[in-house]
Order: C-alpha cells, then sequence, then structure tokens
C-alpha cells in the first residue's frame, strides 16, 4: 500500500487545518489508519486512529476535542481535522496503514508538514 499525505501548511494559532492522506496499491477498507505526528528535537507520537469502518475512533489526550480522524473507503482516503491549533501542533505528520488498530501500522506516508504560528 502506497500513502501519500497532504494539506499541511503554516496556520495561525486557533486555526484550522485539513490532512488527507489517499492511498493505493492496495484494498484500502481492510486497513487501520492512523495519524501519527513528530515535532522537531521529539520522537514520533500517536495522534488519532480509526477502524475499518470508521465508527470507531482513538485520540491522544493532547488532540482530543480538538481533531477528529475519519475515512471514506469509497474515495481510499483518510483525513484529520484539526480545529483550534496550537503552536505545540506543529510537526509533521505522517499518516499509517495497519492490520492491528493502534498497535501494528506496515505502511507509511512520506508525511506533509503542520506549522502554528503563535
Amino acid at each position: 500500500v502506497q500513502l501519500q499525505a497532504y494539506g499541511g501548511g503554516l496556520v495561525q494559532t486557533g486555526g484550522s487545518l485539513r490532512l488527507s492522506c489517499a492511498a493505493s496499491g492496495g484494498t484500502f477498507n481492510r486497513f487501520y489508519m492512523a495519524w501519527f505526528r513528530q515535532a522537531p528535537g521529539k520522537e514520533r507520537e500517536s495522534a488519532a486512529h480509526i477502524n475499518l469502518s470508521g465508527v470507531s475512533t482513538y485520540y491522544a489526550d493532547s488532540v482530543k476535542g480538538r481533531f477528529t480522524i475519519s475515512r471514506d473507503n469509497a474515495k481510499i482516503t483518510v483525513y484529520l481535522q484539526m480545529n483550534s491549533l496550537k503552536p505545540e501542533d506543529t510537526a509533521i505528520y505522517y499518516c499509517a496503514a495497519g492490520t492491528v488498530m493502534g498497535l501494528k501500522y506496515n505502511y507509511w506516508g512520506q508525511g506533509t508538514q503542520v506549522t502554528v504560528s503563535s
């Protein structure tokens, strides 16, 4: 499975962005999907996860209530709607596809930069 993430950019504190991750080369609806992020000088961390149907989601405490993950299996795309952005959300955001929700992700996109200015 190949993943292409896009939609990042520069936004002011309190603003919004929507990231998209388009998949190809695999059976999208057989993969759990997730967004991870890595800030400068920090380890990669989990942000949001979604199950096969899109009904069940999980969020890291740091983004809960502000970010929403969703998927469109017909469009083979997963999204991350980010609202009320904070400078600490600045990071490279990666989408991932895997076989065990929250635990095992086998495929990764190239990342898209999100920068939140104060």
